[in-house]
């Protein structure tokens, strides 16, 4: 089943509006009403989607008005508390004309509201959304609509599919155990052993996660990732860590210049939230997400260069989010998220300023004007800001920041050809970044005024968790966060990740992770005194570069293994998917290469 082209259905309340008087009369749809519908979920309307959609299906008696704050002849507003209200036909209608909104782009959620049901006092509100959307945010999904059952009937729900579990031994899987001390610690892993030397390799993957079974973790905890055969030698040589005080975790987005070809996907198809909110992205994109997929599952045949703006900026940010969705299904709950330049926008995204179709919006209207501008490139040289300032010429500027003697050039690609030229005769080393287009100078800025005249009709609010920006070095303000303006001029002006990491480790010791390829922002974090002095700690998710499908699973385990040892209880259903998941679709890289072809021959048709 193919999520993107669904609706799920996420909740489902039966609520009455107030307490039953002697005589009950029929609940009707009436401004009230409404404003019960928007609160049935236990949220603030400032806590629903920005573009949440009402719908109510009408009938006879609903129609009748007879409400002291109904309007007369039964007719709702079309907007109330800020949000749409449509009155739709009966009860097969309105669920139909959920999906269509969802899947047209003009809703993000739909609470669907039957006045006078299951009885006469009381009114069933549904939450709708897109499928793929539910299962990467970690919603319970009821049931899939149905939109194959005649149109004159409600839409039946139907169960979300899942693949059977998965039983290759030659799956790295995590194995967790832990103690109330140093010696229970080591008791527990010598009645571990003999457990993983005598199971049969085919009952491997479906041993318990943790052990001992049944218990709460203890405060001395030990990890292994292993597959079968090794099982047994991994876990005797793990050390054992203290895991009494756990320091907070904050997330770290990367942007343009992390991206290699076949980035994460040995996660694809093989972990059910990374698939569906990198699914979700790419439906946002249309034909152009296709396209995205294909170039990315065979990149020995892609029809655009991952390097190229119009395939890393997507890409990117498709693998960023899906990932952070995918750690924050495992139960985590950072303290704090920072981005680099376009992974900004991820952690915006996932900190609540803007929805995921909005955001990839964004991201599109950044392509779409990146690639008028004429060709650049970016420079990382080790070196500080000041001793690049003399070499700054036409309009090649300081890029980023990035940490101490690690600066980032970009500008027009003759400019800065010179630029690298002069760099290395005079011993700099300079490295050129994997980037088609200059940004971050003012070779880009007609570029950012015309992103900022899209960005104007996109719902901005401020971050419900605190945001770091590059671009300020310091918490992102609500003002800045609900600015077309700050978000456009991200194009042009330089990112100063070395202050935004100072500013986040200055105000607590945390363990950051790195949510996103090849490792760039942990080997500048890697260099921060707080780091440095063990005081905070630094684990990436992904490899530093392309290895086998099997290498994705192995190192995003191995971080899992980490954020547990440090201290933080996971949910372990959602981690063991990584070994368990994924055996009901393709999953070698020929059949992969298979289904990309197969996508490419028919958007070329």
């Amino acid at each position: 089943m193919s999520l993107t082209s669904h609706s799920a259905v996420v909740r489902r309340l039966i609520v009455s509006p107030g307490s039953a008087p002697r005589q009950p009369a029929r609940v009707v749809a009436s401004a009230a009403g409404v404003s019960v519908v928007l609160r049935a979920f236990g949220r603030s309307p400032e806590e629903l989607p920005a573009r949440t959609v009402v719908l109510i299906g009408t009938d006879a008696d609903a129609d009748s008005g007879t409400g002291a704050d109904s309007v007369p002849g039964g007719a709702l507003p079309t907007e109330h508390e800020g949000f749409t209200v449509r009155t739709v036909g009966g009860p097969g209608q309105v669920l139909r004309r959920a999906h269509q909104e969802l899947h047209e782009g003009t809703a993000d959620l739909a609470l669907v509201a039957e006045f006078g049901a299951p009885d006469p006092q009381t009114i069933t509100v549904y939450a709708v959304k897109r499928a793929a959307e539910a299962v990467a945010d970690g919603d319970t999904v009821l049931g899939i609509l149905d939109m194959f059952a005649p149109g004159d009937v409600a839409p039946p729900l139907r169960p979300l599919w899942q693949p059977p579990r998965g039983t290759d031994p030659d799956r790295h899987r995590l194995i967790l155990w832990s103690g109330r001390d140093a010696a229970d610690e080591a008791r527990v892993r010598e009645e571990l052993l003999p457990m993983l030397s005598g199971v049969h390799r085919e009952r491997f993957p479906a041993l318990p996660v943790t052990v001992p079974c049944g218990t709460a973790p203890g405060p001395v905890r030990g990890a292994a990732v292993a597959v079968s055969a090794l099982a047994s030698r991994t876990v005797h040589r793990a050390r054992a860590a203290d895991a009494s005080r756990p320091r907070p975790i904050a997330l770290m987005f990367p942007g343009q210049g992390s991206q290699h070809a076949g980035m994460a996907a040995g996660l694809y198809r093989r972990e059910p939230v990374f698939t569906a909110a990198v699914d979700a992205v790419l439906a946002h994109l249309g034909e152009e997400g296709h396209l995205i997929r294909a170039d990315w599952l065979d990149p020995n045949r892609a029809t655009i260069g991952i390097d190229d703006v119009r395939r890393a900026q997507p890409l990117l940010f498709a693998i960023d989010y899906a990932l952070g969705r995918m750690v924050l299904g495992w139960g985590v709950r950072p303290v704090a998220v920072l981005g680099h330049s376009a992974g900004e926008l991820v952690a915006a995204t996932l900190a609540g300023v803007v929805s995921l179709r909005d955001a990839v919006e964004m991201v599109r209207a950044r392509v779409r004007e990146a690639v008028r501008i004429p060709a650049g490139g970016m420079l990382a040289v080790a070196a500080s800001e000041e001793q690049l300032l003399p070499y700054l010429t036409g309009d090649v500027a300081i890029a980023a920041v990035n940490a101490n003697q690690q600066v980032m050039l970009a500008g027009s690609q003759g400019p800065l050809d010179a630029v690298r030229d002069r760099l290395k005769a005079d011993r700099f080393t300079a490295v050129a970044v994997p980037a088609s287009s200059p940004f971050h100078s003012p070779a880009m800025a007609p570029a950012s005024d015309a992103v900022e005249t899209a960005y104007r009709d996109i719902p901005l609010r401020e971050p419900r968790l605190p945001l770091y920006s590059g671009y300020t070095g310091t918490l992102m303000s609500p003002e800045e966060a609900r600015s077309p303006r700050f978000w456009a001029r991200q194009i042009t002006d330089t990112v100063y990740f070395r202050d935004a990491l100072d500013e986040l480790l200055a105000a607590d010791d945390v363990l950051l992770v790195e949510v996103g390829p090849r490792q760039t922002l942990t080997a500048f974090a890697r260099r921060h005194r707080s780091v440095r002095l063990g005081a905070g700690a630094v684990v990436p998710l992904l490899p530093a570069r392309r290895g086998t499908l099997e290498a994705d699973r192995q190192s995003v385990l191995t971080a899992a293994a980490r954020i547990w040892t440090e201290g933080h209880d996971l949910d372990l259903d959602a981690v063991s998917r990584l070994w368990t998941w994924g055996t009901g679709r393709p999953t070698s890289p020929a059949e992969d290469a298979d289904i990309a072809v197969a996508a490419r021959e028919v958007l070329h048709a």
